[in-house]
């Protein structure tokens, strides 16, 4: 199959006029370079968007349904408002600006928790991946703590730190510490041994070998648990919102809830989701411009 390969790429050139009467001189086969077939970018579109397409089928049938349910009468438009009703609710909304200003508020407070809990996050999943006797200490309590739920702190957070930011970032940071830390150490564990003791073996010390070997290979690891900090990070932002004051989104759920306004409830949602997959879809991009991670 090789030697059929290597002589589908090569013609046979016309014998010399002195040798061609020769028979112990084989012709002369003289390589002939051949076109290549470029696959051009848009061959690459129909198969991204046979991806796309269950969810998008899926997605436009539930649609289908929310607006026969609604349209119907069978369900209640207070309970489940028409797709068109929310969906002009959420853009008037954006044109006068409140769902930009609320917004805001909880991206702030997600990325802020964020940026706390990954502070102490990485450092922890590095001392429990690096030192057995911290793991042993450590370990139970931090499985315990997902026991707790978070919205239960809140009252402590009020009391310890009043209404405001470092309250929702506190608990925000609580929300997004635990798969950061199980994501690091579990990357630093299940390194290949070989690149470490070679590098051990040529004299590298602690940080140099933390620097250049551990972290670029636990490093895919370590920005998938960020990535899933990040997303959850929103989520605590409106937890903390809706214990802690009438703040960001959260607030304004409140706001409409309280106002028996569902489209406004709804489109509020929606928001929340686009705001969530945004911060999904740039942390991803950063992974894998990072890691070099395709998909």
């Amino acid at each position: 199959m090789a030697r059929t390969a290597r002589t589908a790429c090569v013609e046979e050139a016309p014998a010399s006029p002195i040798l061609r009467d020769d028979p112990q001189v084989a012709p002369i086969r003289v390589p002939v370079e051949r076109e290549r077939k470029r696959s051009s970018p848009a061959r690459g579109i129909p198969q991204r968007a046979a991806r796309w397409l269950p969810a998008l089928v899926l997605g436009l049938l539930a649609l289908v349904l929310w607006e026969a349910l609604s349209r119907s009468g069978t369900v209640s438009s207070f309970l489940l408002p028409a797709p068109g009703d929310v969906a002009e609710t959420f853009a008037r909304a954006l044109r006068s600006g409140l769902l930009w200003r609320y917004a805001r508020v909880t991206l702030v407070e997600s990325l802020a928790g964020f940026a706390l809990g990954t502070a102490v996050a990485l450092p922890t999943g590095y001392a429990i991946a690096r030192s057995r006797l911290l793991s042993r200490a450590l370990e139970p309590y931090l499985a315990a703590s997902q026991a707790l739920p978070a919205i239960a702190l809140a009252p402590l957070l009020v009391i310890w730190l009043g209404y405001g930011l470092r309250a929702v970032a506190v608990l925000c940071a609580l929300i997004v510490f635990f798969p950061m830390v199980v994501n690091t150490a579990l990357g630093l564990r299940t390194l290949d041994p070989e690149p470490v003791d070679a590098a051990r073996v040529d004299g590298a010390d602690r940080w140099s070998l933390l620097w250049h070997i551990e972290l670029p290979l636990a490093l895919p690891s370590i920005l998938a648990g960020m990535r899933t900090g990040l997303t959850l990070s929103i989520t605590g932002a409106v937890v903390g919102e809706f214990v802690l004051g009438d703040r960001g989104l959260g607030g304004l759920l409140i706001i409409a809830r309280g106002n028996f306004d569902t489209p406004l409830v709804f489109a509020t949602l929606l928001m929340l989701v686009m705001l969530a997959a945004a911060m999904y879809g740039i942390a991803r991009l950063v992974e894998r411009w990072l890691s070099y991670v395709e998909e």
